[in-house]
Protein backbone atom coordinates (compact mmCIF):
# COMPACT_ATOMS: atom_id res chain seq x y z
CA UNK A 1 0.00 0.00 0.00
CA UNK A 2 1.33 3.36 -0.60
CA UNK A 3 0.84 6.91 1.26
CA UNK A 4 -1.26 9.65 0.07
CA UNK A 5 0.90 11.25 -3.07
CA UNK A 6 1.18 14.92 -2.99
CA UNK A 7 -1.25 15.38 -5.45
CA UNK A 8 -4.40 14.27 -3.92
CA UNK A 9 -5.13 18.11 -2.97
CA UNK A 10 -7.58 19.81 -4.69
CA UNK A 11 -4.95 21.00 -6.84
CA UNK A 12 -3.84 18.10 -8.95
CA UNK A 13 -2.15 19.60 -11.81
CA UNK A 14 -0.16 21.69 -9.54
CA UNK A 15 3.75 20.40 -9.02
CA UNK A 16 4.58 18.68 -5.47
CA UNK A 17 6.71 21.45 -4.81
CA UNK A 18 3.90 23.68 -5.12
CA UNK A 19 1.64 21.32 -2.96
CA UNK A 20 4.42 20.92 -0.11
CA UNK A 21 4.39 24.25 -0.05
CA UNK A 22 0.95 25.69 0.08
CA UNK A 23 0.05 22.53 2.74
CA UNK A 24 2.98 20.60 4.56
CA UNK A 25 3.53 22.13 8.04
CA UNK A 26 0.81 24.06 8.22
CA UNK A 27 -2.54 21.27 9.50
CA UNK A 28 -4.38 24.04 11.37
CA UNK A 29 -4.63 26.03 8.07
CA UNK A 30 -5.95 23.55 5.82
CA UNK A 31 -9.36 21.36 5.74
CA UNK A 32 -9.06 17.60 4.67
CA UNK A 33 -12.15 16.04 2.88
CA UNK A 34 -12.05 12.35 2.51
CA UNK A 35 -14.28 10.64 0.33
CA UNK A 36 -14.67 6.88 0.90
CA UNK A 37 -16.52 4.28 -1.12
CA UNK A 38 -15.45 0.42 -1.39
CA UNK A 39 -13.01 -0.21 -4.25
CA UNK A 40 -12.28 4.00 -4.85
CA UNK A 41 -12.51 3.71 -8.24
CA UNK A 42 -16.16 4.59 -9.20
CA UNK A 43 -18.35 6.79 -6.68
CA UNK A 44 -15.01 8.18 -4.51
CA UNK A 45 -13.26 9.53 -7.39
CA UNK A 46 -16.48 11.02 -9.08
CA UNK A 47 -17.41 12.68 -5.49
CA UNK A 48 -13.54 13.99 -5.11
CA UNK A 49 -13.38 14.92 -8.20
CA UNK A 50 -16.22 16.68 -8.88
CA UNK A 51 -15.76 18.64 -5.64
CA UNK A 52 -12.32 20.12 -6.61
CA UNK A 53 -14.37 21.24 -9.77
CA UNK A 54 -16.96 22.93 -7.74
CA UNK A 55 -14.82 24.57 -5.75
CA UNK A 56 -12.52 26.00 -7.91
CA UNK A 57 -15.64 27.25 -10.30
CA UNK A 58 -17.04 28.90 -6.79
CA UNK A 59 -13.23 30.30 -5.65
CA UNK A 60 -11.06 30.44 -8.81
CA UNK A 61 -8.51 29.28 -6.43
CA UNK A 62 -6.33 26.42 -5.38
CA UNK A 63 -9.09 26.28 -2.41
CA UNK A 64 -7.92 28.72 0.37
CA UNK A 65 -7.19 25.25 1.77
CA UNK A 66 -9.06 22.50 1.35
CA UNK A 67 -7.63 19.01 0.31
CA UNK A 68 -9.94 16.90 -1.23
CA UNK A 69 -8.95 13.47 -1.22
CA UNK A 70 -10.60 9.39 -1.91
CA UNK A 71 -9.52 5.92 -0.81
CA UNK A 72 -11.92 2.60 -0.80
CA UNK A 73 -13.00 0.31 2.51
CA UNK A 74 -11.81 -2.31 -0.52
CA UNK A 75 -9.98 -0.02 -2.41
CA UNK A 76 -7.60 -1.18 -5.79
CA UNK A 77 -4.55 0.07 -4.79
CA UNK A 78 -3.12 1.74 -7.80
CA UNK A 79 -5.82 0.99 -10.23
CA UNK A 80 -7.46 3.93 -12.45
CA UNK A 81 -10.50 5.19 -11.99
CA UNK A 82 -13.16 3.09 -14.31
CA UNK A 83 -13.54 4.55 -17.94
CA UNK A 84 -17.64 5.23 -17.32
CA UNK A 85 -16.41 7.09 -13.97
CA UNK A 86 -14.36 9.30 -16.69
CA UNK A 87 -17.00 10.22 -18.68
CA UNK A 88 -19.05 10.97 -15.80
CA UNK A 89 -17.12 13.67 -14.74
CA UNK A 90 -15.83 14.79 -18.54
CA UNK A 91 -19.64 15.44 -18.54
CA UNK A 92 -19.40 17.88 -15.52
CA UNK A 93 -16.50 19.19 -17.03
CA UNK A 94 -14.19 18.09 -14.45
CA UNK A 95 -10.55 16.44 -14.59
CA UNK A 96 -10.27 13.14 -14.45
CA UNK A 97 -6.73 12.56 -14.89
CA UNK A 98 -3.78 11.56 -12.68
CA UNK A 99 -5.88 9.32 -10.60
CA UNK A 100 -5.00 5.99 -8.95
CA UNK A 101 -7.54 3.87 -6.22
CA UNK A 102 -5.59 3.61 -2.67
CA UNK A 103 -7.47 1.58 -0.03
CA UNK A 104 -8.35 3.42 3.29
CA UNK A 105 -5.75 3.56 5.71
CA UNK A 106 -6.07 4.72 9.63
CA UNK A 107 -3.58 7.81 8.54
CA UNK A 108 -6.29 9.01 6.21
CA UNK A 109 -8.82 8.76 8.71
CA UNK A 110 -6.68 10.85 11.12
CA UNK A 111 -5.85 13.04 8.70
CA UNK A 112 -9.36 14.08 7.80
CA UNK A 113 -11.59 16.68 9.06
CA UNK A 114 -14.30 15.66 7.52
CA UNK A 115 -14.84 12.32 6.02
CA UNK A 116 -18.03 12.07 3.41
CA UNK A 117 -18.88 8.23 2.50
CA UNK A 118 -21.15 6.27 -0.11
CA UNK A 119 -23.29 4.24 2.15
CA UNK A 120 -24.09 3.58 5.80
CA UNK A 121 -22.16 0.97 5.95
CA UNK A 122 -19.12 2.93 4.52
CA UNK A 123 -19.76 5.23 7.49
CA UNK A 124 -20.19 2.30 9.98
CA UNK A 125 -16.43 1.25 8.55
CA UNK A 126 -14.95 4.49 8.98
CA UNK A 127 -16.13 4.92 12.46
CA UNK A 128 -15.52 1.66 13.04
CA UNK A 129 -11.56 2.49 13.03
CA UNK A 130 -11.85 4.78 15.87
CA UNK A 131 -9.30 7.90 16.18
CA UNK A 132 -12.37 9.76 17.47
CA UNK A 133 -14.24 9.82 13.76
CA UNK A 134 -17.79 9.28 14.66
CA UNK A 135 -18.51 13.62 14.85
CA UNK A 136 -16.99 14.16 11.60
CA UNK A 137 -18.28 11.34 9.67
CA UNK A 138 -21.51 11.39 7.38
CA UNK A 139 -22.43 9.91 4.41
CA UNK A 140 -22.65 12.19 1.63
CA UNK A 141 -26.50 12.59 1.21
CA UNK A 142 -26.64 12.81 5.12
CA UNK A 143 -24.39 15.71 5.20
CA UNK A 144 -25.84 17.27 2.58
CA UNK A 145 -29.01 17.40 4.42
CA UNK A 146 -27.74 18.62 7.32
CA UNK A 147 -26.59 21.14 5.73
CA UNK A 148 -29.02 21.94 3.43
CA UNK A 149 -30.87 23.26 7.51
CA UNK A 150 -27.92 25.12 8.42
CA UNK A 151 -28.68 28.93 8.31
CA UNK A 152 -25.51 30.48 6.34
CA UNK A 153 -25.78 33.41 8.37
CA UNK A 154 -24.76 31.37 11.56
CA UNK A 155 -21.27 30.30 9.48
CA UNK A 156 -18.09 32.52 10.22
CA UNK A 157 -17.95 34.45 6.45
CA UNK A 158 -15.68 33.75 3.58
CA UNK A 159 -13.55 37.28 4.52
CA UNK A 160 -12.39 34.76 7.92
CA UNK A 161 -11.39 32.20 5.47
CA UNK A 162 -12.65 28.73 4.10
CA UNK A 163 -10.91 26.65 6.54
CA UNK A 164 -12.48 28.11 9.81
CA UNK A 165 -16.21 28.21 7.87
CA UNK A 166 -15.60 24.49 6.61
CA UNK A 167 -14.82 23.39 10.60
CA UNK A 168 -17.93 25.82 11.94
CA UNK A 169 -20.20 24.03 8.90
CA UNK A 170 -18.79 20.26 10.36
CA UNK A 171 -19.78 21.09 13.93
CA UNK A 172 -23.00 22.64 12.98
CA UNK A 173 -24.05 19.62 11.14
CA UNK A 174 -22.79 16.84 13.73
CA UNK A 175 -25.07 18.95 16.10
CA UNK A 176 -28.19 18.47 14.06
CA UNK A 177 -27.77 14.77 13.26
CA UNK A 178 -29.76 13.63 16.11
CA UNK A 179 -32.25 16.14 15.28
CA UNK A 180 -33.01 15.56 11.37
CA UNK A 181 -33.39 11.92 10.52
CA UNK A 182 -33.28 10.51 6.82
CA UNK A 183 -36.70 9.78 5.83
CA UNK A 184 -35.75 6.25 4.66
CA UNK A 185 -32.97 4.50 5.03
CA UNK A 186 -32.09 4.04 1.80
CA UNK A 187 -32.00 7.77 1.15
CA UNK A 188 -28.61 8.26 2.53
CA UNK A 189 -27.10 5.52 0.26
CA UNK A 190 -25.65 6.06 -3.33
CA UNK A 191 -25.45 2.97 -4.68
CA UNK A 192 -22.51 1.25 -6.66
CA UNK A 193 -22.14 1.25 -10.50
CA UNK A 194 -19.45 -0.41 -10.72
CA UNK A 195 -20.16 -2.61 -13.70
CA UNK A 196 -23.31 -1.59 -14.64
CA UNK A 197 -23.35 0.40 -17.78
CA UNK A 198 -22.84 4.52 -18.40
CA UNK A 199 -26.52 5.38 -18.62
CA UNK A 200 -26.62 4.09 -14.51
CA UNK A 201 -23.16 5.36 -13.95
CA UNK A 202 -24.41 9.09 -15.53
CA UNK A 203 -27.30 9.04 -12.86
CA UNK A 204 -24.61 7.91 -10.46
CA UNK A 205 -22.84 11.13 -11.42
CA UNK A 206 -26.14 13.53 -11.22
CA UNK A 207 -26.58 12.21 -7.89
CA UNK A 208 -23.50 12.67 -6.52
CA UNK A 209 -23.51 15.85 -8.17
CA UNK A 210 -27.00 17.10 -6.78
CA UNK A 211 -25.88 16.31 -3.36
CA UNK A 212 -22.93 17.86 -3.52
CA UNK A 213 -24.05 21.39 -4.73
CA UNK A 214 -25.27 22.83 -1.26
CA UNK A 215 -22.47 21.56 0.56
CA UNK A 216 -19.65 23.02 -1.54
CA UNK A 217 -22.10 26.53 -1.92
CA UNK A 218 -22.03 25.64 2.38
CA UNK A 219 -18.49 25.67 2.57
CA UNK A 220 -17.40 28.26 0.05
CA UNK A 221 -20.61 30.97 0.35
CA UNK A 222 -20.99 30.95 -2.89
CA UNK A 223 -23.64 29.26 -4.74
CA UNK A 224 -23.62 27.26 -8.12
CA UNK A 225 -23.28 29.82 -11.31
CA UNK A 226 -26.86 29.88 -13.53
Amino acid sequence: MTAPGPGRGIGSGESAAEITTTFVGLPRDSFRILHVSTGNVCRSPITERLTRHAVRERLGILGGGLIVESAGTWGHEGAPMESHAETVLADFGADASGFTGRELLDEHVIRADLVLTATRDHRAQVISMGHSAGLRTFTLKEFTRLVKAIDPATLPPLEEGVVIRARALVRAAAALRGWLLAPTAEADEVYDPYGAPLTFFRSIGDEIHQALDPVVTALTGVPAKT
